[in-house]
């Protein structure tokens, strides 16, 4: 099993983006307690404080899935619906 690292780029919509920081912060605070969760660092731009970088670590892609499918982490997609301009994620593996 392979470590995978996992960069999401979020723009919040500028009225919504205090609520997705606290979705965030919520989500983050669950996903570090998960078994296959190495790091989940949640990142708020300087100079941009509607943009928001989740940087991961999991163990393997199948703790990844695993997160994917967690109730902490369908609350948080469910939750914030429609409350960003821009959402990308990133899989990678280190090479």
């Amino acid at each position: 099993m392979s470590q995978i690292t996992v960069v999401a780029k979020i723009v919040a919509k500028e009225e919504k983006r205090d609520f997705v920081k606290a979705e965030l912060l919520q989500l983050v605070q669950a996903s570090v307690l998960e078994e296959g969760c190495i790091t989940y660092n949640l990142h708020q731009d300087n100079d941009d404080a509607n943009v928001f970088l989740v940087y991961e670590n999991w163990k393997s892609a199948e703790a990844l899935d695993l997160h994917s499918a967690s109730e902490h982490f369908v609350a948080f997609v469910k939750a914030t619906d429609g409350a960003f301009d821009t959402f990308v994620i990133n899989k990678m593996t280190a090479i």
